[in-house]
This record gives C-alpha cells, structure tokens and sequence, in this order.
C-alpha cells in the first residue's frame, strides 16, 4: 500500500447516512463545491461493511475497489456509526481507510467518543446548503489537497 497525495486517479469517497436527504445534499454540495472526487452513498453502517468487504449485494465488486475516506453519519439503524467504527478499525484490511464522522450532533460526549473510536476527523453537519457546500470544499482541499491518504491498488 502507499500513500499520495494527488494522482491521475480519481478519488472515492464512501458515505454511510441513512437519511436519503442529507446524503442528495452532501452530494449536492459536493458537486457545487468543485470536489475533486466521486462519492458512493449507502444507508447505514452494515450496508457500508458489505460495500468494503464485497459481501451481500455487493458480492460482485472488485475487493481492491476501496475509498479514499469514509464520511460516516453517527445515528443509523441496523448498524450505527459507532459499532461500523469499531468494526472498521478492527479489520486490518480496512482500519488504514481515513473516517470522517459527518454528523448532526455536537454532543461533546459523541465527538469524544468518535475519536477515541478512530475516526480521523468529526464534522457537524450544517442545517444551511451553502454552509454544507463551504463544508464539503475545506474537506475537499484538506482531505485532497493537504493530507495524505492511503492508496489501494485498483484493477
């Protein structure tokens, strides 16, 4: 594995929110920001560890086809963000994958927990659209073009 900090390759970024509306307008506000990657969505934290592992209906992807970063909404149903978090930085495979918790609590108690957890950085998601796309333009140039992030070897 190794790291980069800009490539030919796009970037991909996994976002796991159950709400369908605050998934359309991150990407929404992706898209306005000018971001320099491509975003999958899924609905909840067990949807997400299919989609990494190639299992259930993701049984068919490629198993090296893994994101850049991982934007991770806290409250989900079937497995929340919390329990996905551990799972992920128990899995050797997967545990290198940056995790940015995107959600709306500010609770001191969550963002303590979330980094103790592993995750690389907590977000509040903002109520207002062009606060969110400001949002989505400082991950973009932080995530992309600051830090360096693990390069998986795609086929």
């Amino acid at each position: 594995m190794s790291l980069h900090t800009k490539t030919n390759e796009p970037n991909l970024i996994l976002m796991a929110d159950d709400d369908e509306d605050d998934r359309m307008l991150a990407k929404d506000a992706m898209e306005a920001a000018g971001a320099s990657y491509s975003c999958h969505t899924v609905a909840d934290g067990q949807e997400l560890l299919d989609y990494l592992r190639c299992e259930g209906q993701y049984r068919d992807k490629a198993p090296t086809d893994l994101p850049s970063v991982i934007l991770l909404d806290l409250n989900m149903p079937i497995l929340d963000g919390r329990q996905t978090l551990k799972q992920l930085k128990a899995d050797t495979r997967l545990s290198s994958i940056p995790v940015v918790i995107l959600s709306t609590s500010a609770e001191s108690d969550d963002i303590n927990e979330g980094y103790c957890l592993g995750a690389s950085s907590y977000m509040v998601k903002p109520t207002e659209f062009s606060t969110m796309v400001n949002m989505m333009k400082q991950f973009n140039d932080f995530w992309f073009e600051c830090a360096s992030v693990p390069s998986f070897v795609r086929h």
